[in-house]
């Protein structure tokens, strides 16, 4: 099974976009975590599989919330590097997956 680490970056972007959520609707947030989380969870059968949109990153599309889990994937492992709104500008994601 392919392991999965979450980047202190990507771990930030989760945090904001729960507490973006819950301040929309008291329990939207949790809503929204266990939904990514389950996005997540999921890369330990399709980590690699996913369309490489910048670099070597690759974007998993979240099933319910417009955010898309960027990772990168080698030897079994997946680390993912951020999670983004996909509403912003694009040049702005670009900017955030190359600093």
């Amino acid at each position: 099974m392919i392991q999965i680490r979450l980047s202190n970056e990507a771990r930030l972007d989760l945090d904001e976009g729960f507490w973006f959520y819950e301040t929309q609707e008291p329990g939207l947030g949790e809503y929204f975590a266990s939904c990514l989380r389950a996005d997540i969870e999921g890369l330990r059968f399709t980590a690699g599989t996913h369309r490489q949109v910048y670099a070597d990153y690759h974007r998993l599309l979240s099933r319910v919330f417009p955010h898309g889990i960027f990772y990168t994937f080698e030897q079994n492992c997946a680390v993912i590097w951020a999670v983004i709104d996909l509403r912003r500008n694009p040049e702005w994601i670009r900017k955030k997956l190359n600093p």
